[in-house]
């Protein structure tokens, strides 16, 4: 996710600094990546899962797959934003991140580790292709992950398999147009380009959730 608005600055903000990392942007990183690494393993595998001897290779897969997928989506926003000129920074949001976890004891997966927030004077446009790059980067890992995962076996397979269903679903689940997440302001931005991303998004996520349901 990102956030960001217009500012009253006649010029942009941070235009060729580059990227740049915090030392509490890089922590937050961090932890969102390991949290969400674990909810995905509790979710997928159950809560039994934990304290099992299948758990380091589960979260190894994980962390490679569902947390590849935050954390490029997470990047993409910020490396968008810099380019538009933005001062851009990821911060995680730590309740969210400790109902992501709980909730996958659950049986419920809600991912909302956090969001990157930018400013400086920006345009409608800019914000909204700033919100897109997030799910266009996971359709990306998507097609990246689909080749092992029906070409490859054993844990090669493995990580196909879980990278392509992860990272669908991430593209879906964002691109919905409800409260902070990026379809809200792609639809905000453009009409057209938010139906051209979020029902092939939309199609592909639920594509995705059957395959797992059914293991086909």
């Amino acid at each position: 996710m990102s956030r960001g608005g217009r500012a009253s600055a006649g010029r942009r903000a941070g235009g060729g600094g580059g990227i740049r990392f915090e030392a509490r942007e890089l922590l937050d990183l961090a932890v969102a990546w390991v949290a969400l690494g674990v909810a995905f393993v509790v979710f997928f595998g159950g809560p039994g899962v934990i304290g099992s001897t299948a758990l380091p290779e589960l979260f190894a897969l994980s962390m490679a797959t569902a947390g590849v997928g935050f954390l490029l989506h997470e990047l993409a926003h910020k490396v968008v934003a810099t380019r538009f000129g933005q001062v851009a920074h990821f911060r995680a949001d730590y309740s969210m991140l400790f109902l992501a976890v709980a909730g996958a004891f659950a049986g419920i997966l809600f991912a909302a580790p956090g969001a990157v927030y930018h400013r400086g004077r920006i345009t409608a446009r800019e914000n909204g292709l700033i919100a897109l790059a997030g799910p266009v980067t996971n359709l990306l890992l998507a097609a990246i992950f689909t080749p092992p995962a029906f070409l490859a076996s054993g844990f090669v397979a493995d990580v196909g398999d879980f990278g392509l269903t992860i990272n669908l679903l991430l593209a879906g689940f964002n691109m919905i147009p409800f409260g902070p997440l990026d379809g809200r302001t792609v639809f905000a931005w453009s009409k057209v380009v938010f139906v051209l991303a979020f029902v092939p998004s939309a199609a592909l996520a639920a594509l995705a959730l059957v395959r797992f349901g059914f293991g086909i």
